[in-house]
């Protein structure tokens, strides 16, 4: 009998919610390729990073590496989120920071970054060049890590396991952050990796796979159940049609018929060029669709309009009527606009609760400093309600699944209900039942005077309100057309 190259038994793990992982047992052979996925918070990520040796179980963890591999014999795990430091080694960095002139020495390059992978794992620059022009990393090397946006984050991430080729490599939620073209082009990736010998996990419920992938499963009730398709994986329950919170069906009171007119928009950062020659046009009850590759712009330009970018000041930007910088405060724009990202979960306070997280919404702060009236904790309450959430109220954020992370900052995005939404990608981390939830609330928000400015790669998890698309292509605006069907 072909001895496993993972073997698992009766492994076990409990957190203060409950048990995560029980008696689960599990064996992956030889040529074997693992897809592991279904419902959010069933324990996938906990599973992935207990193979790993990144979390302190019970049971039996047996890995045996191939001593006559030429590759590595390690077990990468490469996490949902990248956790970089800056050149103290510290991680505390704030949300507006990445647009800071001042602050743009303070993390490593990419080059520098990667340099010291390649030190400490004893690879060869000479073959970084492949992986960097693959991913269109050729020209950022000199960029800081600070600079980067969520799917460049991932690349780099990716740009590292592909690298370093471990005997075993586990990626949790591969394609986040990702667009179409990247998608495909990493399955290309891990499809050469596995015919090189590396065995590969994939933590996700996303369809299009590579062809390596030939075993399928799930965590139900802490164990592991194998099943024969990524179509046959547990969806979560289909949530019970809700009433919109009435606060929520009342029309934004608008100042002015546009809100958003930007005119030859550019920013730089020394010899870089970041946008260039931007005109764009948001008036009031438009629904907008933000697209472009990873590193086309789309950050910078929202964070223009958000007041988080110090280069708004230095451009021609009309918001709500009124000229950026003729006296209005940033606070007075940020109260107007809701706003989620996947920057800003990021930099969200780790010590929020639950409830606090939401009403944070109403005052435009990463965690809530303040006291709540009676009529926002009823608000709060009665959105709480909506999302499912009311049972998780006091428990602190980074104690939920990253699922249901991303809906309490949803909720904070709407809490205030203010007439200007940016969504930037904010059905990451959320699976298929999630999402067709969140865009349903878009779509009927969005009923009521809303205007909707929302960055989504994945073709078939938009909302059906969208009206206009703008496509942004290395800083410059490529199209700007009605939408007739979502392809990108």
């Amino acid at each position: 009998m072909t001895d496993p190259v993972v073997h698992i038994a009766q492994l076990n793990l409990q957190y203060a919610h409950g048990v995560v992982l029980d008696q689960l047992d599990w064996q992956l052979l030889p040529g074997e390729c693992w897809l592991i996925g279904g419902k959010s918070g069933s324990g996938k990520s906990v599973f992935a990073k207990s193979v790993a040796g990144l979390e302190e179980t019970s049971g039996t963890i047996r890995i045996k590496f191939d001593p006559l591999s030429l590759l590595p014999p390690r077990v990468l795990y490469v996490s949902n989120w990248y956790q970089f430091t800056n050149l103290e080694g510290n991680r505390n960095f704030y949300y507006q920071q990445r647009y800071n002139k001042q602050q743009k020495n303070d993390t490593l390059t990419i080059y520098a970054e990667l340099a010291a992978y390649a030190k400490s794992e004893n690879l060869s620059m000479g073959d970084l060049e492949q992986y960097l022009e693959l991913f269109g990393f050729v020209d950022l090397k000199a960029t800081q890590l600070i600079e980067l946006s969520s799917g460049e984050h991932k690349k780099l991430q990716l740009i590292k396991a592909l690298w370093l080729k471990p005997q075993l490599l586990i990626v949790d939620e591969p394609y986040t952050g990702l667009d179409k073209a990247s998608r495909q082009k990493l399955n290309g990736f891990f499809d050469a990796l596995a015919a090189d010998g590396v065995h590969l996990v994939l933590v996700t419920n996303e369809t299009g796979l590579p062809r390596c992938i030939n075993r399928f499963a799930e965590i139900e009730g802490g164990k592991l159940r194998q099943v024969d398709s990524v179509q046959a994986l547990s969806t979560d329950f289909n949530r019970i049609p809700r009433a919109l919170p009435s606060f929520l069906r009342e029309a934004p009171a608008l100042s002015a018929d546009i809100m958003v007119e930007m005119e030859n928009i550019h920013v730089r950062y020394g010899e870089k060029t970041v946008l260039k020659g931007i005109d764009w046009t948001v008036r009031a009850g438009e629904k907008w669709l933000l697209q472009g590759h990873n590193g086309s712009g789309k950050s910078t330009l929202l964070s223009l309009i958000t007041g988080d970018h110090p280069q708004a000041y230095a451009n021609h930007i009309r918001l709500f009527g009124h000229r950026r910088g003729s006296g209005e405060s940033i606070w007075e724009i940020k109260e107007r606009i809701g706003i989620i990202s996947p920057e800003l979960h990021w930099y969200f306070d780790k010590t929020a609760r639950v409830w606090q997280a939401v009403a944070s919404g109403f005052y435009d702060s990463i965690g809530l400093f303040r006291q709540v009236s009676y009529e926002k904790q009823e608000q709060i309450d009665q959105l709480l309600d909506f999302f499912e959430l009311t049972e998780d109220k006091n428990r602190l954020i980074t104690t939920l699944p990253l699922g249901k992370q991303r809906l309490v900052l949803l909720a904070r995005t709407i809490i205030k209900n203010p007439p200007l939404l940016i969504l930037d990608e904010p059905c990451q981390g959320l699976d298929h039942t999630q999402t067709a939830l969140f865009n349903a609330v878009v779509d009927e928000l969005c009923g009521f005077g809303k205007t909707l400015i929302y960055v989504g790669h994945y073709e078939t998890q938009l909302p059906s309100c969208l009206e206009k698309k703008i496509v942004l292509e290395k800083g410059e605006v490529r199209v700007i057309e009605e939408i007739n069907e979502l392809a990108y």
